[in-house]
């Protein structure tokens, strides 16, 4: 058996119920079910879509708004869909800032590892960009060069996913 945490619910699943091929694009998180029998024709398939999170973890804990786009993307992949073909965007703001952090700044903010830094730096490396508002930032008191390497600051959220819609992101549902 193993646990996975999905959104907010613990799940025990045996590792048969788990999609086993191929191998996850995102390591150690972004587990999903295989859905064998979907309607969906999924070979061809492009997606452009930004995700919005607003909730922060709690402190030296994993964002798991943050783990959904490792979800999406493992299994999307799993599905059928050439990796080249996912590209996402991650637009943090609010209490969410402080989970862009570098692990060296969060923990001498917290006193607490930053764990959600290992799944930042996958989703940076898999065609993901990563934005955290400017706004949220600066009332947060985070500099520009105490995020994760490779996280952007944006003027705004609202500015970020005002230039993400007019790249042709669309706005995925929480």
């Amino acid at each position: 058996m193993k646990t996975l945490l999905i959104g907010s619910s613990l799940l025990l699943a045996s590792f048969s119920t788990l999609a086993a091929e191929p191998a996850p694009v995102i390591k150690d998180y972004g587990y999903f079910y295989n859905v064998p029998e979907h309607v969906s024709d999924l070979n061809q398939a492009q997606f452009k879509i930004a995700f919005d999170v607003g909730k922060g973890a709690e402190k030296g804990v994993q964002n798991n708004h943050i783990n959904s786009l490792a979800r999406f993307i493992n299994m999307h992949v799993a599905h059928g869909v050439k990796p080249e073909n996912i590209q996402l965007a991650l637009v943090v703001h609010g209490g969410a800032s402080v989970d862009v952090l570098k692990n060296s700044d969060y923990k001498a903010r917290f006193e607490k590892d930053n764990k959600t830094e290992s799944l930042i730096k996958q989703l940076l490396a898999n065609n993901t960009q990563v934005y955290v508002c400017g706004q949220s930032a600066m009332h947060m008191k985070v500099a520009a060069d105490q995020l994760i390497p490779g996280v952007k600051m944006a003027l705004s959220a609202m500015t970020a996913h005002a230039q993400l819609q007019q790249q042709g992101y669309t706005l995925n549902p929480f």
